[in-house]
């Protein structure tokens, strides 16, 4: 655990670059709009020029072990099931909810806070990992939810929903850009400087102006509506889920860079898309706004504390 000082001394200002973006939005009376456009210029334009970057190296790179997919997704799938078991037992939940429930304690919001934090303390060899994470989290957790849904109202899942659910993510800036730039490096031609300088300035501005219009974004929701069920959702997000990914970590003996990275992905707060799956199908709505509030709030100490423990594992 001595490295839980340094960990949180390298993640406050993260966090503290949240809170800005909380403020301005909250306290600052900034327009809605400005919000919005930083956080489009941020999912489209700022995060893909910083990965398209880093995965033009990953042909030279050392091979991603494949086993962190089993135990990042096999996990989360676990995870999901005692969720939904969670929230019939606990809060009474139709399926339509428990899904939603579910979905809020396997999907964290690993684009916004994860990349920057995982190049912080990680540093760029955890990209790679990561990046193969973002790549299949949207559609696999998206479509798990999905599926669960469609089969608590109907007993079937729609096959155009789900090829639409594929669509989206292929062109998704994010998928688009990891993919581009992991097809590039295995041309074995380096980007000329021009370029590299280019998307290294908007790299460069991608991970503060991420964290600030993450902070942006949680000033639109409050926490009062559904406390209990927020509560919830942050105990399965913030402990369940990572505990579980660390067990499945270790059974299958990936490595320590592999472990520490899945690890703190799965640490982190609730994602965004959890709301908009919520507003979707129309359910739990309050309790999840206040899940993103709380759960990155909480986070804060969690997800340091945690990382901290697995890399006491390896010491």
């Amino acid at each position: 655990m001595a490295a839980l000082p340094h960990l949180l001394a390298l993640t406050a200002p993260l966090f503290i670059l949240v809170f800005i973006g909380y403020v301005a939005m909250r306290w600052g009376k900034w327009e809605p709009a400005v919000s919005s456009a930083l956080t489009r210029f941020v999912f489209a334009i700022a995060i893909p020029a910083l990965l398209f970057r880093l995965m033009s190296d990953f042909a030279r790179l050392p091979a991603v072990d494949a086993r962190l997919l089993i135990a990042y997704f096999g996990g989360s799938l676990i995870v999901f099931a005692i969720a939904r078991v969670f929230g019939h037992r606990a809060f009474r939940m139709d399926g339509v909810a428990q899904s939603v429930f579910a979905l809020g304690g396997i999907f964290p919001n690993n684009l916004l806070l994860g990349l920057p934090i995982a190049k912080t303390l990680l540093g760029d060899a955890s990209v790679p990992v990561v990046s193969m994470i973002l790549v299949f989290n949207s559609f696999l957790l998206w479509t798990l939810a999905t599926v669960s849904v469609e089969w608590a109202r109907n007993r079937t899942a729609s096959l155009s929903g789900l090829a639409a659910t594929t669509k989206g993510v292929i062109t998704n800036p994010i998928v688009a850009s990891i993919l581009a730039g992991t097809a590039y490096s295995f041309l074995g031609v380096p980007l000329p400087s021009m370029v590299d300088k280019t998307l290294d300035l908007i790299g460069q501005a991608a991970v503060p102006l991420s964290l600030i219009a993450l902070g942006m974004g949680l000033a639109e929701y409050g926490i009062t509506q559904g406390l209990r069920q927020s509560l919830g959702v942050c105990l399965v997000k913030l402990v369940a889920h990572p505990l579980v990914i660390l067990l499945f970590a270790v059974a299958l003996k990936l490595p320590a860079l592999e472990t520490e990275s899945i690890v703190l992905l799965a640490a982190l707060p609730v994602g965004a898309n959890v709301y908009l799956m919520a507003r979707q199908f129309d359910t739990l709505l309050g309790p999840i706004a206040g899940s993103l509030v709380l759960s990155t709030a909480i986070a804060a100490v969690t997800a340091p504390l945690l990382l901290a423990a697995t890399v006491a594992l390896f010491a």
